[in-house]
């Protein structure tokens, strides 16, 4: 398969590097010290499940060199994908699947404003990752995973040959019977554990453990909820149980990768969690206020790491 990673951080990186790996034809969209990098030294993969190097790895930052491709993997940042998908719509054919892996409850939406409906699929990724070095991939924890399907939740033909690439690739490739209920599940994580940790500046663990900022947490993810039924999704009061279950089992040093950007004064997904969570709030009638505070209290450091 003739596969176009955009983006090559932790998760570009990983998942378009096993696919090298299993034999197909991969470019990687790179910038800068990391383009120098893999085309100099190969794209390197430290990872638990064992290390290798794609080499020579097709790597370039020139969108007109790249020919149309089956498939493309978005290893952006959510608010880099709607610019990206402009890029890309000179390449794609009626045939090229996009796939988002973005943490994030409206991605396909987004690429739907730029790219034909039938070209997006909905997915995300469970992975931990982080690019260590310009070319250099460092996987420490969990086997990963791709979640993803059809917007309809169709067991389409192509979304099942894509389940068995991905499974004979090193990786987990899955189809849910309700991608969006699957997104929702991750999303209400992240969101609801990203913001405050970005506030608080500690662990979820040691915000699960203060009795005053759980009851935050839960108040965020239970706004979650609400918006989440108010869009149609399936997100029952057994997958908030889950949701709180799933945050206070994680440990005393865990952080999300949005806290950690908020907290290192880089552009975060702030404004695709707790943001969008206000936004959906105003547009569907559902209060939000906790979601909003948090989004309010950091949105001043969010748009001076913008400005840097």
């Amino acid at each position: 398969m003739k596969i176009l990673v955009y983006g090559t951080g932790g998760v570009g990186g990983y998942f378009g590097g096993r696919l090298a790996q299993a034999g197909h034809d991969v470019t990687f969209m790179a910038r800068n010290e990391s383009l120098k990098a893999i085309k100099e030294n190969g794209l390197i993969v430290k990872s638990v499940n064992g290390d290798f190097t794609v080499k020579p790895a097709k790597a370039t930052d020139d969108i007109s060199e790249i020919e149309s491709p089956d498939l493309v993997i978005f290893g952006l940042k959510s608010w880099q994908i709607k610019d990206a998908a402009k890029h890309l719509k000179s390449i794609i054919t009626e045939e090229t699947m996009v796939l988002p892996l973005q943490n994030g409850a409206d991605n396909m939406e987004k690429l739907q404003e730029v790219l034909p409906k039938k070209n997006v699929l909905a997915g995300f990724c469970r992975i931990y990752s982080k690019k260590e070095a310009p070319g250099v991939i460092n996987h420490f924890q969990f086997d990963p995973e791709i979640i993803f399907g059809e917007l309809d939740n169709e067991k389409s033909e192509r979304v099942l040959k894509l389940k068995e690439i991905f499974n004979n690739s090193g990786f987990k490739g899955i189809v849910p019977d309700d991608i969006h209920k699957a997104i929702w599940k991750k999303f209400s994580f992240i969101a609801t554990v990203s913001g405050l940790g970005g506030l608080t500046r500690v662990s979820i663990g040691k915000m699960w453990q203060d009795d005053y900022l759980q009851g935050i947490l839960k108040k965020t993810g239970l706004e979650i909820q609400a918006i989440a039924q108010a869009k149609g999704v399936d997100f029952n009061d057994e997958d908030v149980a889950q949701l709180f279950q799933f945050i206070g089992n994680q440990g005393m040093t865990a952080t999300a990768s949005t806290q950690r950007d908020i907290m290192a004064g880089r552009p975060s997904e702030l404004g695709n969690f707790n943001g969008y969570v206000v936004e959906q709030g105003k547009k569907l009638g559902v209060d939000t206020p906790v979601n909003e505070f948090i989004y309010r209290a950091l949105l001043p450091m969010e748009k001076e790491a913008r400005r840097s």
